[in-house]
């Protein structure tokens, strides 16, 4: 009998651990040298976008490829926002109106090998809501701002406080020992992280909104 000679490869928790700890490394490391040294070299004149903020678009392919890396980004975030809120109105709804076809109902649907359903009460709120979506982001330009304001409300109770808890939970973490103390004192500090960035946001969103008209700049 021949054994086997392919190495096992690690348990995807472990893996996926080391995903984690090294892209948020790098992620962290790259917003503070990019915050940082902006704020030392132009103070309050950082502009919030440091490739083009200047008026410089070269090299042309720094930027492209900078948007590139930006669209993608965003995408995959809309996504993990938007998946939630959209499970959640349709199973509110499947629960207010459980014999309503319009909402309920699976359409099975094959084009050439590609086979798939699809639902009508799904098609079309969700049609709507990226629609009107897309209309309030034309319509109030201001990308930085409203970015990091979203970035500061969601920062601390899903990033910090609520992986906290679950750790403290499942390595059943004495309440006042050091180690709780120490968990506790990061996410009080994280927690005002998030609220001084909040106000920043809404300041610049209050600044900005004066020179701006419905789908239109004024210079």
């Amino acid at each position: 009998m021949q054994a086997d000679t392919l190495k096992s490869y690690p348990p995807e928790c472990k893996q996926m651990k080391k995903a984690n700890v090294l892209g948020i490394t790098i992620m962290t490391l790259l917003f503070l040298l990019c915050g940082g040294l902006g704020y030392a070299a132009f103070g309050d004149h950082t502009p919030g976008n440091i490739l083009t903020g200047f008026g410089f678009y070269e090299p042309f392919w720094l930027v492209a490829l900078g948007n590139v890396f930006i669209v993608t980004h965003m995408v995959g975030a809309y996504q993990v926002l938007a998946q939630p809120l959209f499970r959640i109105i349709e199973m509110g709804a499947n629960l207010v109106w459980p014999r309503s076809d319009f909402i309920n109902k699976e359409y099975p649907t094959k084009i050439g090998s590609l086979t798939f359903s699809f639902n009508l009460f799904r098609l079309i709120w969700r049609t709507i809501f990226v629609a009107v979506a897309t209309t309030i982001a034309m319509a109030m330009p201001f990308f930085n701002e409203f970015l990091a304001l979203l970035g500061a409300i969601g920062f601390w109770p899903l990033i910090v406080f609520f992986p906290i808890q679950m750790h403290i939970a499942q390595k059943q973490i004495k309440r006042l020992s050091l180690k709780w103390c120490v968990l506790q004192l990061l996410s009080f500090v994280c927690f005002l992280v998030s609220v001084v960035a909040a106000v920043g946001s809404i300041r610049g969103i209050s600044k900005n909104i004066r020179k701006y008209k419905l789908f239109m700049y004024k210079q």
